[in-house]
């Protein structure tokens, strides 16, 4: 029997590293023949990796873990630069890999890299050992489709895609079904100093042997039908790909998460509007009030994800805070305390599957997009950051199924004191909205909830991507 191993390297960070073992865990469970060594960059104020890597080292069978020296990246650039530091480190592992390959016969052979949509630089690295590059993309197909399309744009007819700033404009493309807003493109096409990177990023998927997407074909079906003319690497939607073993929720204590429970579990059915905003995702002080008068004013009850911001202009996650009062309105925790709770982080998977949850207050990240959807738990949007606006849009003009805080709200990806503030009165709306969704909507959503899983039983259409991918990459070894 062949043997083939794959060498997976995530991005910096626990949201994409979780992603990313959850597809290895999926190829692992569907072919025995596969092994795969992850090649893990940290970041020093990341403490969650170490964590929820060790937490899986005794019961994923023939996944291994190689953490890589630390090297500083450069400012302003760290991510693109931290990786670009570890190329010589990747090469340093995989020969020793290639090494162990030739000299025992046992040994599985290099099959190809499994690489981060951010770490493309690593395709010259896997062209050296003469591999296929795969990319897995831990949002949604619309997005990649997006993608290529600014860099087409900018290609082939020198359109700079930093125009569309503040602009009305309304942008047509093949992988969405409406007009996009140019308000709803991604930070980085935006913006002069991140747009030569995205622009590269897109031009490097090109020559990779193919594209893993964390969606599936009935969420995403016209961005899917849209590469299907050739012009792309082949694109896998395999999802969706959730922690549902709440993996890496280490850092939420036992009793915090019982406390959490017992609360969920005294209140009515479908009462209960979620608002978190991810793992970055924290607001100023004035911002904070503007949520609190919001939530009292609705009247709903709530489950609050309240986070500190990082010191300015440092690198850091958001933390929790030791005493929420200093940035809530006077009153509001003994006005609020029969209908609310403020947490700090939570354990969302938990959160979400509860049955007193009939709400959530999102950033749109894709991995709480695809958890709100399986749970069947609608979604009001307030997107911050990266393609987080372009999943809002996604989600109330395309699918239907979520309702708007503020679509086209954004903001730096490191916390500063110049956000834009949302009122209490708007906030106030979109809550009510979304507590008292339409039955269309709420049906349109169930029906999506119960087709996301259906897609990854046998015989389902990420079931069926996911065959023909480990086909590619088994039968088909260098």
């Amino acid at each position: 029997m062949k043997k083939a191993e794959l060498v997976f390297i995530p991005a910096p960070g626990i949201s994409h590293l979780m992603s990313t073992v959850e597809v290895a865990k999926l190829l692992l469970d569907r072919d025995e023949r596969l092994s795969i060594t992850f090649l893990i960059m940290s970041l020093s104020y990341d403490s969650k990796t170490a964590c929820y890597i060790d937490s899986l080292s005794a019961t994923c069978n023939r996944i291994r873990f190689i953490k890589l020296p630390e090297d500083e990246p450069e400012p302003n650039t760290f991510l693109f630069s931290l990786i670009g530091t570890q190329k010589r480190h990747v090469k340093e592992e995989v020969s020793k890999l290639v090494s162990q390959s030739e000299s025992s016969p046992d040994s599985p052979t290099l099959a190809g890299f499994v690489l981060d949509f951010f770490c493309t630089s690593m395709i010259d690295v896997a062209n050296e050992f003469g591999v296929p590059s795969y990319i897995f993309l831990t949002t949604g197909a619309a997005y990649l489709g997006l993608q290529f399309y600014i860099q087409a744009l900018h290609d082939e007819q020198r359109v700079d895609a930093t125009q569309f700033k503040d602009s009305n404009a309304e942008l047509v493309m093949p992988c969405l079904a409406y007009p996009l807003p140019a308000k709803a493109l991604p930070s980085a096409a935006l913006n002069k100093e991140w747009l030569p990177a995205f622009l590269d990023q897109a031009r490097r998927f090109r020559e990779t042997k193919g594209i893993i997407v964390n969606t599936f074909e009935e969420l995403e079906s016209h961005a899917i039908n849209s590469f299907s003319n050739g012009n792309t690497p082949p694109v896998y939607p395999v999802g969706p790909i959730l922690n549902l073993n709440r993996d890496g929720d280490h850092d939420v204590e036992s009793d915090k998460r019982k406390d959490i429970k017992q609360w969920l579990d005294d209140q009515p059915l479908s009462s209960v509007v979620y608002l978190c905003f991810g793992s970055m995702g924290s607001f100023g002080v004035d911002q904070v009030k503007e949520i609190a008068c919001g939530l009292e004013q609705s009247g709903h009850r709530f489950l609050w994800s309240l986070r500190k911001p990082q010191p300015k202009g440092k690198m850091e996650i958001p933390s929790d805070y030791t005493n929420t009062q200093d940035v809530l309105p006077e009153g509001f925790l003994d006005r609020t305390a029969k209908i609310g709770k403020i947490i700090g982080w939570g354990p969302q998977i938990d959160i979400l599957s509860h049955p007193s949850v009939g709400g959530f207050v999102s950033h749109c990240g894709w991995n709480s997009i695809l958890e709100s959807i399986w749970f069947g738990v609608p979604i009001a949007a307030w997107p911050l950051q990266a393609e987080q606006q372009l999943n809002a849009f996604k989600i109330i003009v395309e699918l239907g199924f979520g309702v708007e805080i503020k679509m086209d709200y954004r903001r730096e990806f490191f916390y500063d004191d110049n956000e834009n503030i949302i009122s209490a009165g708007e906030i106030e709306r979109g809550i009510r909205c979304l507590m008292e969704l339409g039955r269309e909507k709420v049906e349109r959503l169930k029906e999506m909830s119960e087709k996301s899983r259906k897609a990854l039983m046998e015989g389902g259409s990420s079931y069926t991507w996911l065959g023909q991918l480990i086909h590619e990459m088994v039968d088909n070894i260098p």
